[in-house]
């Protein structure tokens, strides 16, 4: 890690916690010494590291040893054979974010990343502004820590989340309003408090940790980049960062042919990204969400400029789903393949048979779909379309009866 860059201006500034330009009002990103990485980083060390994210150390924003999360990331990456057989695809899959340690979304990766920089840089209390997993997350790798804790969230956040907060104890604050009241008054919180907030003064190193995801995938498909890559959006920051890590396994000479293309996928009721990607404009116009989507529903993306960015250079496409959409995406995948996913995982899976359907993703790509976070957490959205139990009395003529079953048959 050499330090922070403006993504703007070119500015350079140490290593510390700060997160915009003093020169432009530019976000700040970790920049590294590649020709030093790329001196001693070869296949066989990562594959000699540990079962986790950290494996990838030396490309992760941290200076000294791994402290935080250090079970978070490897998760699998499953060959989705009767899921692609739906959708005409012959070599599709999925990486299973469901299974990811220990609150079962993607973002134990970013946290665990997050908060190791914030005990580095002096930090003993940490915070963040969620949409809802974030939040767990958060909350999760504080109590492990010992680090004092403040999670804002929106106040009508599912109840599987609510409680997947307050279960570790730590000071939970519902906002009365949506994700973008609650990041702003976390900005302004930020600015007043001695507090590593994740997703504002310590965002730069917080969401490198979404790098992992494309190292895992590349490392997985033994060492090949794969030719099609379907991401969720929210802020759009996991799509850049997997754009950003692709491109660096391949200017480190650790995958050799880089051709993927990374596309986006929003809920229709909160896609400021994907409506401007449809209408070729290279801005987001802010919308106010309205989704079952919870977890994707930020109607001001701070990285939709960059997302658009990363989907074009790489030649990846944008498309949305309906809530209905959502749902039928949800119990697709897990009646093809066993995977219970968020809403999300239903928008990534939606949009993947979007972008099947109008042949931009072709039968023969190798295709990786993104599934960022466990359906446990969502319920609600799926509770109605799944259907009741079939209930019987404890008889056996009855049960042959009811299911039209005859002895030995």
């Amino acid at each position: 890690m050499k330090g922070l860059v403006c993504r703007e201006c070119g500015k350079e500034y140490p290593a510390v916690s700060l997160h915009v330009c003093e020169l432009c009002f530019g976000p700040l990103e970790v920049q590294y010494n590649y020709k030093e990485i790329q001196a001693t980083l070869t296949r066989k060390k990562i594959e000699s590291g540990p079962k986790s994210l950290w494996r990838y150390v030396d490309l992760l924003p941290i200076e000294g040893e791994p402290s935080i999360g250090l079970h978070a990331g490897f998760t699998p990456l499953v060959r989705a054979k009767n899921l692609g057989d739906e959708l005409g695809l012959d070599t599709l899959y999925v990486k299973n974010d469901t299974v990811n340690h220990p609150t079962l979304s993607f973002k134990d990766r970013v946290v665990s990343i997050a908060l190791t920089r914030a005990r580095e840089l002096g930090y003993e209390t940490v915070a963040c502004a969620s949409t809802g997993n974030l939040a767990n997350s958060v909350a999760a790798h504080a109590a492990a820590a010992k680090m004092q804790c403040y999670v804002f969230i929106p106040h009508d956040l599912e109840a599987a989340k609510v409680l997947g907060n307050l279960v570790y104890r730590p000071n939970v604050v519902e906002v009365e309003g949506n994700y973008d009241d609650v990041n702003r008054l976390c900005s302004e919180i930020a600015g007043e408090q001695r507090w590593a907030f994740v997703n504002v003064n310590i965002r730069p190193y917080y969401a490198e940790g979404s790098k992992t995801l494309a190292y895992e995938v590349v490392e997985q498909l033994d060492w090949t980049a794969p030719d099609q890559i379907v991401v969720p959006m929210a802020s759009g920051s996991l799509l850049t960062k997997i754009w950003k890590g692709l491109n660096e396994l391949q200017k480190l000479g650790l995958v050799t042919d880089m051709h993927t293309r990374v596309h986006g996928a929003q809920a229709e009721g909160c896609s400021p990204i994907a409506a401007a990607y449809k209408e070729g404009r290279d801005f987001f116009k802010p919308v106010k969400p309205k989704t079952i989507a919870k977890s994707l529903a930020i109607g001001n993306p701070a990285d939709g400029y960059y997302a658009l960015k990363a989907a074009a250079e790489s030649g990846g496409a944008m498309d949305t789903v309906t809530d209905e959409e959502i749902v039928e995406g949800m119990t697709l995948l897990a009646q093809t393949e066993g995977i219970f996913a968020e809403t999300a995982g239903g928008v990534t899976v939606g949009v993947l048979k979007k972008l099947a359907k109008q042949g931009i993703i072709k039968r023969g790509d190798v295709t990786v779909a993104l599934i960022t976070g466990n359906g446990l957490k969502t319920q609600d959205a799926v509770i109605n379309a799944v259907g009741r139990p079939t209930r019987i009395p404890p008889s056996l003529v009855q049960f042959q009866k009811t299911f039209n079953l005859t002895p030995h048959g």
